[in-house]
Parts: C-alpha cells; sequence; structure tokens
C-alpha cells in the first residue's frame, strides 16, 4: 500500500475555505469538499489502492457536518439551530467554540482576515511547494504544423524560421533527437540567438509561473512536419531545465509520421 497524504481545510464561515481548496487543486491534489466522515476511511482505502494515481489530498471540511466531531453533536445540532433563528454573533461565538479543539490540532493555522483571493493562494503555495520540496513540472511537446497544434499546451513557439534538415540528403531520414541533426541546426546563427533568448525567455517566466501556483507547465514546439527541428529544439530546451532542477516530461507527437 502506497503512502498518501492528505490535508484536512477548515475554518470559520467566509474564511477562504473553498478559495483554499482551489489552490490545492492547482498543487496538484486530489480535491473533495464536505466528504461525509463516514465515508473517508473508504475514500483514502481507493487513493491507496495499485493503480490508483492519487497521491495527495486536500479535504474540505465543513464544521457543520453531522458527525465529524464525536464530542460535537450537540453542540452542531445548537449551530444549525442558531443559525436558522439566532444572530449571527451566536453563530460566530458556536463556531469558534466547536473549532478550538481542532484547532490544537492544526499543523497550520492560516488567518486570512486581511488576506485576499491571490494572497491566500500565494501563501498556501509557498508553504507547501516548499515542504514538500517540488518545483514546477514542465511537459515539451513537439509537432508538427501540417498535423494541427496541439490544444493541450500553455505556450507554444514556432520554430520553422530554422534551416530544415528534411532539405539535406542525409539527414532527412533522421529525426531530431539524432546528433547529426542537432548539429545542424546548431550550425546557424539563428538558431543559437533564438535558443539564448528562449532560455532567457523561460529564466524569467517560469519563476513567476511558480509564484502564482502553477505546478504544471506544457510548452508546444512546432515545425513543419514534426521530425527535424521542433524535436531538436525541444530536446535541446529540456537538457537545459534539466541542469536547473525541473522535473521534465517530453512528447514528439508527429516523429514517426
Amino acid at each position: 500500500m502506497k503512502n498518501l497524504r492528505v490535508v484536512f481545510i477548515t475554518g470559520l464561515s467566509g474564511s477562504g475555505k473553498s478559495n483554499a481548496i482551489k489552490c490545492f487543486e492547482d498543487l496538484g491534489f486530489f480535491c473533495v469538499d464536505n466528504l461525509p466522515t463516514a465515508l473517508l476511511p473508504k475514500f483514502t482505502e481507493l487513493c491507496t489502492q495499485s493503480g490508483s494515481e492519487i497521491s495527495k489530498v486536500a479535504i474540505g471540511i465543513d464544521v457543520r457536518e453531522r458527525g465529524f466531531f464525536k464530542n460535537f453533536l450537540e453542540v452542531l445540532d445548537e449551530i444549525k439551530k442558531e443559525n436558522k433563528g439566532g444572530s449571527i454573533i451566536d453563530g460566530i461565538r458556536l463556531e469558534r467554540e466547536t473549532l478550538s479543539e481542532l484547532r490544537k490540532r492544526a499543523d497550520k493555522i492560516i488567518d486570512t482576515t486581511n488576506y485576499n483571493v491571490h494572497q491566500l493562494k500565494e501563501v498556501l503555495t509557498k508553504y507547501y511547494l516548499e515542504l514538500e520540496g517540488k518545483r514546477l513540472t514542465i511537459s515539451f511537446i513537439s509537432f508538427g504544423y501540417k498535423y494541427g497544434i496541439p490544444y493541450d499546451v500553455d505556450l507554444i513557439f514556432d520554430v520553422r524560421f530554422i534551416q530544415n534538415p528534411n532539405f539535406v540528403k542525409e539527414l532527412k531520414p533522421l529525426k531530431g533527437n539524432d546528433k547529426m541533426v542537432m548539429d545542424y541546426i546548431l550550425k546557424f546563427m539563428e538558431t543559437k540567438a533564438f535558443l539564448e533568448k528562449l532560455r532567457d525567455f523561460l529564466k524569467f517566466l517560469i519563476p513567476m509561473y511558480e509564484k502564482e501556483g502553477k505546478s504544471y507547465l506544457t510548452i508546444g514546439i512546432g515545425c513543419t512536419g514534426g521530425r527535424h527541428r521542433s524535436v531538436a529544439v525541444s530536446e535541446i530546451l529540456k537538457d537545459y531545465l534539466k541542469m536547473n532542477g525541473y522535473s521534465i516530461n517530453i512528447r514528439h507527437r508527429d516523429i514517426d509520421l
């Protein structure tokens, strides 16, 4: 059975629980809001079964959910009663009392009083990314424009301006991840200049995405047929970002077409 990381999110009404859950979704957590307590053991069991791709979950808990606090059933009933007919102040007071024991056991308490939704996301992202020691996961997809643009990308760069190895007899049957093809495109000054500027651009941009809380970034690199230039450029950028500590996935969509 694999390890499963579970984060419970709760707090006073209006404290930003829903926004926190959205933030955890961006951090790659599988999120569930208001899961009935009775289903929690079965839910975690399913997540830890062999074949499940879920490794971390965030569960939003509403303090008014019946059965969550065994010792507070009567108080919960009272809260529901007060929320129907009592004052807002009374409801807040009772909700604070109900949460007091859970507050003592919490690993992380965040006062959201003066946070807007963006500031809350920044705080959660910084804390949990640092806690996990993880960085943004970057995926490259090389493709050929004549087969269409991939729909699941965040950024696209067109490298059709680079000299085409397809018109060089000995290079045509090769692929962009062959050394001879890479050496060929790197002979040209425009290729070197483009790669230098693109590295600088990514060096600036990627930390901005991380600050915003983005967990995954997909970059499309396109040439005419998706066999030579886009493949070679994707591989070069992959090696560069790997050296800078990023987790990289790469797929050459049209390399064999």
